[in-house]
């Protein structure tokens, strides 16, 4: 009995022996792998530093063998290169130097049409309303430069230019030269920008009629935090004081001003907010004796959904503007405001609409910035108009865009334009971002 005890021992010792040395030729198989490896990474480093030592000296041998900077052509030389009709490249850049000299540049055509029995403020059957033409260009790391020219049915005007150093000490922007007063949002705004293809009655009665204000001037403006994820836009303006059917400089000194508060902020991820208080002072068209006081107040609420963002959206927009003119005697507060909506219910179709109502001083009404129907001045009074708009758009791509509105407008009281108002704009060219 014993002997058979011992052969199963004898066997199990032996098994134990075997894994053992299994387990001794194994790790020995490791060792031979890690070894290999950190031969194959010490090669792989010699290799690497063969490659730079080349690397640097074919740098050095392509320094030594570069020209020396070429001095300038004489005078006679570089009139002879100026008349050549060979392209010459600018300096060792060529056209690509070049084109960094050069401003972006858009053009923006504007045609409008009209039909209906409109005559107060008639609009042509068929014009080119517009066709603006913007240069904008970084000018160096402190400045950068914007033009706007329009040329319309009446010329050519400068629509806004103006400098802006953006990154002046305490976070303040400074603007100089002819740019759009910061009074409300629709006077902001360029007429290709705008929702409807006209402006509101507001703007027509109260804010200078169609170009708005719209002056040589300075604008310092900052942006800065508040609570609650709040941040606030002040601007200060000074102008010139040279609006049509608004201000008039009758001296030097009678300047025009114009100030501004905005607040934003985003209420969910698909919607902001945006809030503002404006005012602006001048002498009155009316006489030099006159001060023309604006106050406006402005909302606009936008909607995009972040995962159906081309297809749906809305911005809702309201103004309201009063005036205050004190004439020897009496004083007028014309009060005028717009409530509007427009909702993206397609990829590239909105639908919109407006209701307006300002009241207006004297039995006059503007026309391409001219006033037409002015009284004797004692006989001033205060006329209301009223109108609403239902707007459809189609953008086949974001280089054009087709518009249809239908207009109804009753002026003072009495003369009522029903009015179908249809818009094609089209662009060419680099144009830059409009202010949000």
């Amino acid at each position: 009995m014993l002997k058979g005890i011992r052969i199963p021992v004898f066997a199990l010792v032996l098994a134990t022996f075997g894994s053992l040395a299994a387990a001794a030729q194994s790790s020995a198989e490791l060792l031979a792998r890690f070894k290999a490896m950190e031969d194959r990474i010490k090669a792989l480093e010699a290799e690497v530093q063969e490659l730079k030592g080349q690397q640097a000296a074919t740098t050095a041998a392509l320094t030594a063998a570069a020209p020396a900077t070429p001095t300038p052509a004489p005078a006679v030389a570089l009139a002879e290169t100026a008349t050549s009709q060979t392209p010459q490249a600018l300096g060792g850049a060529g056209p690509a130097a070049a084109k960094v000299l050069n401003p972006d540049i858009a053009v923006i055509g504007d045609f409008l049409g009209a039909a209906g029995n409109g005559t107060s403020r008639p609009t042509p059957a068929l014009e080119m309303h517009e066709s603006e033409v913007a240069f904008q260009a970084i000018l160096d790391p402190y400045a950068r430069a914007d033009f706007f020219l329009t040329f319309g049915e009446h010329g050519v005007d400068l629509e806004e230019g103006f400098l802006t150093f953006p990154a002046l000490p305490g976070h303040l922007e400074l603007r100089v030269g002819k740019m759009r007063a910061a009074f409300g949002k629709v006077n902001t705004l360029h007429n290709h920008v705008l929702p409807w293809a006209d402006r509101p009655l507001m703007t027509q009665n109260l804010v200078g009629g169609e170009d708005g204000i719209d002056d040589a001037g300075l604008a310092l403006s900052r942006i800065f935090a508040g609570p609650k994820d709040t941040f606030f836009e002040g601007t200060a303006q000074l102008f010139h004081g040279e609006v049509e059917n608004l201000f008039h400089a009758y001296r030097r000194s009678d300047v025009s001003t114009v100030d501004h508060l905005r607040a934003y902020r985003d209420i969910t991820e698909s919607t902001n907010l945006d809030l503002g208080v404006s005012y602006s002072r001048g002498h009155s068209v009316w006489s030099p004796a006159v001060i023309d006081q604006l106050y406006g107040v402005d909302a606009t609420v936008r909607w995009k959904p972040l995962r159906r963002s081309i297809y749906h959206s809305f911005v809702g927009r309201s103004e309201f503007t009063w005036s205050r003119l004190d004439f020897p005697g009496r004083t007028f507060t014309p009060f005028g405001y717009y409530v509007s909506g427009d909702y993206q219910f397609a990829r590239r179709w909105f639908l919109g609409g407006r209701f307006d109502r300002s009241e207006r001083l004297g039995n006059w009404f503007t026309v391409d910035g001219d006033i037409f129907g002015t009284p004797d001045l004692s006989d001033l009074s205060l006329h209301q108009d009223t109108g609403g708009s239902l707007v459809l758009t189609y953008w086949p791509s974001e280089f054009s865009q087709i518009r249809g509105q239908l207009r109804r407008t009753l002026y003072g009281g009495s003369q009522t334009a029903n009015e179908l108002l249809f818009q094609f704009q089209f662009s060419i060219g680099a144009h830059g971002a409009h202010p949000f």
